[in-house]
């Protein structure tokens, strides 16, 4: 049996149920007025045109019924003419309850599918998202960890991301970037540059000049694009872990001694990518410790909202201080878990690699 023809037994079965009981019940008992319910029910379970076929169904019962029970002649006239009235009225209103529950159906049905729709491009920009970055990358001989928070859920793809592969001097690259924007045209131009960075590194001598040749590549990209990036190599020493660095107008890295003492790594700043192709860019050099951790992350990670840069800075380097001990997946959670607490308005990626104490 069809959806429509089940919608209209329960009119349909209440009027007719009605006009036998009135039958039945005989002249004496008057049951005219009940049959008003079957435009109503109608209203509740069908269209337009049933509620209005219905209504036009009941007041002509109700006008038959009333031949049946003697109403058009002597002083039940009047009543019977009020019945009839009142009859007609509820089928309007029956019609008016059952617009306003189509409308109401209708809202329901485009909200459902707007809602279908967003849980698909979200599962899309997510899988697009994962594709973009990569799986986490394995840095040999330290603990790594990375994360990325997108600053708008129904986007869940950005500019900002990370990466490790191996260098040509039997070291590991590091690189942490974002290319302004967290929306579609942003994820295409930070996976443009990502794939050049990695292009230009195999001949690069060095951080400073992985950069120097982007900034040239990216004189001419196919999707422009500015970025911040910053280019780490580590290597193993004989002392260490031997990290040498190049950046481009990022946040600075945090270094978190094995002694839980939080130092940034400042330095003189200089131009992001996409600015001016001959800038000279230079490096810094250090040793790592065992139990030392370096962390690169992105600007969301310290801009706020109601807040400076340097208050986001300031609070970062007080939760590394109090946590620098902790797991470093578990340290990179509660990062995050703090920053999705407050108003922010970017995305946020982390790179953190540990020095096995």
């Amino acid at each position: 049996m069809g959806r429509r023809v089940r919608s209209h037994l329960p009119p349909a079965g209440v009027l007719a149920s009605l006009a036998v009981l009135d039958l039945v019940a005989g002249r004496g008992e008057v049951l005219i007025g009940l049959v008003a319910v079957a435009p109503l029910v109608a209203a509740a379970l069908t269209g337009r045109r049933a509620t209005v076929v219905y209504g036009v169904l009941t007041l002509l019962t109700a006008a038959l019924l009333g031949f049946y029970d003697e109403q058009y002649t002597g002083p039940a006239l009047p009543v019977q003419v009020i019945r009839l009235v009142a009859i007609a009225v509820v089928a309007v209103v029956a019609l008016g309850i059952c617009q306003v529950r189509l409308r109401r159906e209708a809202e329901l049905a485009r909200v459902s599918a707007e809602a279908a729709s967003a849980r698909a491009s979200l599962e899309l920009a997510e899988n697009l998202q994962r594709h973009l970055l990569g799986p986490p990358p394995v840095v040999p001989f330290l603990e790594s960890a990375v994360r990325y928070l997108p600053a708008v859920r129904e986007t869940r793809v950005g500019g900002d991301w990370y990466d490790a592969f191996p260098a040509a001097d039997g070291g590991t690259v590091l690189v942490i970037g974002d290319v302004a924007g967290h929306d579609p045209q942003a994820a295409a131009a930070m996976a443009e540059v990502r794939g050049m960075l990695r292009a230009v590194a195999v001949d690069a001598s060095s951080p400073a000049g992985v950069l120097e040749a982007l900034d040239r590549v990216m004189a001419h990209p196919a999707v422009p694009a500015l970025a911040t990036v910053v280019v780490a190599v580590v290597t193993p020493t004989g002392e260490g872990v031997g990290l040498r660095w190049s950046n481009a107008g990022h946040p600075p890295p945090v270094l978190v001694g094995a002694d839980g003492a939080v130092r940034l790594l400042a330095r003189a700043p200089e131009p992001l990518l996409g600015v001016a192709p001959d800038t000279a860019r230079t490096d810094a050099e250090l040793v790592l410790r065992p139990g030392d951790t370096l962390l690169l992350y992105t600007d969301g990670l310290v801009e706020r909202r109601d807040g400076t840069l340097d208050e986001g800075t300031a609070w970062l380097v007080g939760e590394l201080a109090s946590r620098a001990h902790d797991p470093l997946g578990e340290l990179c959670d509660r990062l995050l878990a703090a920053v999705a607490r407050v108003a922010r308005h970017d995305d946020v990626a982390l790179l953190a690699v540990r020095v096995p104490a």
